[in-house]
């Protein structure tokens, strides 16, 4: 006969009343601190406030500001988590600067030292390519979430993952990464090769579903902009908080819908944005949203972080601030039409290609500049973009009616190797009077060639209303096309040559 202990009475009622008292007193509140950036865009340096009306502007923006902000705020907070929505890359020299074998590295190891807990890409951080987005996701020493970013296998390509569970002040918080369903009219096709973007609001909801019981608090970390936030709450069931990005909106405040907060700080790390919940239950019981503005301090010690930003910007200054030509007038961008600066670019990528027509979307330059030296660096911020040639064949005809849409668009392109003389017609069309290509009167039955950035050729029905078929994507960027240029001219004189000239 097998003989089993006897448990005292006493001790199982012990642990019966624990169990009880477990279950029927209210859980304690608890409150976290969530720190978030978005669209950074390269942004490490810090650069003038453009909106501040008094001159000289003041500085805003830069890792050193941020990674100070975000100390000084952990000082004070029990609890910190600090996350970034996307679009790290993209806006400044530090994206062609290889650090630990990827371009744009350092920005990542920045981030290491100020402490990222976790982030979504953007589009943007896709505009190297993914394997060099790969790279970036190596170097960085938080998580990377993103649920929808898969391969053609279903497989996580860039060291993604669907979600993490952070721990802190008691609290199990589920993070949830999204990428924005417009992907492939926002990354360019060679980058976009093998990627599939699954639904946004599908996947969500299953993710919800398979979360909400294992956490306390359950965030959306996305990069699709506040229209698509605000349409992800209303549908998903089960989120507390949308961290998003892409659209560049400062919410002063969360934006609240269907009872999930929804916060985004604008762009180019020029705030901080700062958003403390208490959670009891499950559920939000308490918040205060705000953003912080990232102003510039020269008086801010020396750190670590500071040293390694310092010795980056030496490097790429050494590299991006060699002279190359002389701008001999001003390059102004304008609102609509032709304009010297489109003139200038436009050619070049025609000449590059050895295109029989060329073509700039006016939106892709980002920055005007005085006459006086031109350097890289003033290229790379009047096109920031890593975006590549492609060439593509039309005829006559399918050019005649690109122009017509050019016409009707207002000039939201530049173009190269045409002439076109034109007039409006007593019922709102549009008569040609003359088309010259290459100084040659417009064949509507022979071939051209053609050339325009590979975004500008995804885009290709709302800029020319033609779907084209086969393109083939060139391997010199646009940016290197007018850097050759300019090499070449030396001295640079862009006029506005009414190229496409409407006769009244």
């Amino acid at each position: 006969m097998i003989q089993t202990a006897r448990i005292p009475v006493r001790f199982l009622m012990m642990v019966l009343w624990g169990i009880l008292a477990s279950i029927m007193l209210p859980a304690q509140p608890r409150t976290i601190t969530i720190l978030h950036t978005n669209d950074i865009h390269a942004s490490f340096l810090p650069h003038e406030a453009f909106w501040v009306k008094q001159n000289p502007k003041p500085l805003v923006g830069g890792f050193n500001e941020l990674s100070f902000v975000v100390d000084s705020i952990r000082h004070v907070k029990t609890a910190t988590l600090l996350l970034d929505a996307g679009d790290v890359m993209t806006g400044n020299p530090i994206t062609e600067y290889t650090y630990s074998g990827a371009e744009g590295g350092a920005l990542f190891e920045m981030m290491n030292r100020i402490g990222y807990e976790a982030w979504t890409p953007g589009n943007h951080d896709f505009d190297i390519s993914s394997a060099n987005l790969y790279k970036l996701t190596n170097i960085a020493k938080f998580p990377t979430v993103s649920a929808n970013v898969v391969d053609t296998t279903n497989r996580f390509p860039v060291n993604n993952k669907e979600y993490v569970i952070i721990q802190k002040n008691g609290l199990k918080i589920g993070i949830i990464g999204l990428m924005s369903s417009d992907f492939y009219n926002l990354v360019n096709q060679k980058s976009s090769i093998g990627i599939k973007i699954l639904p946004p609001i599908e996947t969500m909801q299953r993710l919800a579903e398979l979360l909400d019981p294992q956490t306390d608090l359950l965030i959306a970390l996305t990069h699709e902009g506040v229209d698509e936030d605000s349409v992800l709450a209303m549908n998903v069931h089960g989120l507390d908080i949308i961290v998003g990005g892409h659209s560049h909106t400062r919410l002063k405040q969360p934006k609240k819908i269907n009872n999930v907060l929804i916060v985004q700080t604008g762009s180019n790390c020029e705030n901080l944005g700062v958003l403390e919940v208490t959670v009891e239950r499950h559920h939000i019981t308490a918040c205060n949203g705000k953003l912080l503005q990232l102003w510039y301090d020269s008086e801010r010690p020396t750190t670590e972080l500071s040293i390694f930003i310092d010795s980056i910007k030496a490097n790429i200054d050494q590299e991006y601030s060699t002279i190359i030509g002389t701008l001999k007038t001003d390059w102004i961008r304008g609102n609509d039409g032709e304009s010297g600066i489109g003139n200038f670019i436009a050619d070049a990528q025609r000449e590059a290609a050895g295109a029989d027509v060329g073509f700039m979307n006016s939106s892709g330059i980002r920055k005007d500049m005085v006459a006086g030296p031109i350097t890289r660096k003033d290229i790379f911020e009047i096109l920031p973009f890593r975006n590549l040639l492609t060439t593509f064949r039309v005829t006559g005809s399918q050019l005649r009616s690109m122009i017509e849409t050019i016409i009707k668009d207002h000039g939201n392109v530049q173009t190269s190797g045409i002439r076109c003389e034109w007039q409006k017609k007593e019922n709102g069309g549009i008569e040609f009077l003359k088309i010259l290509v290459n100084g040659q009167p417009l064949e509507d039955s022979k071939t051209y060639t053609g050339v325009a950035s590979d975004y500008m050729m995804g885009e290709a029905e709302k800029y020319f209303g033609i779907k084209f078929g086969k393109m083939t994507v060139l391997d010199q960027t646009v940016f290197s096309a007018i850097e050759n240029k300019v090499r070449a001219m030396k001295e640079i004189s862009s006029e506005i040559e009414d190229r496409i000239h409407e006769v009244k």
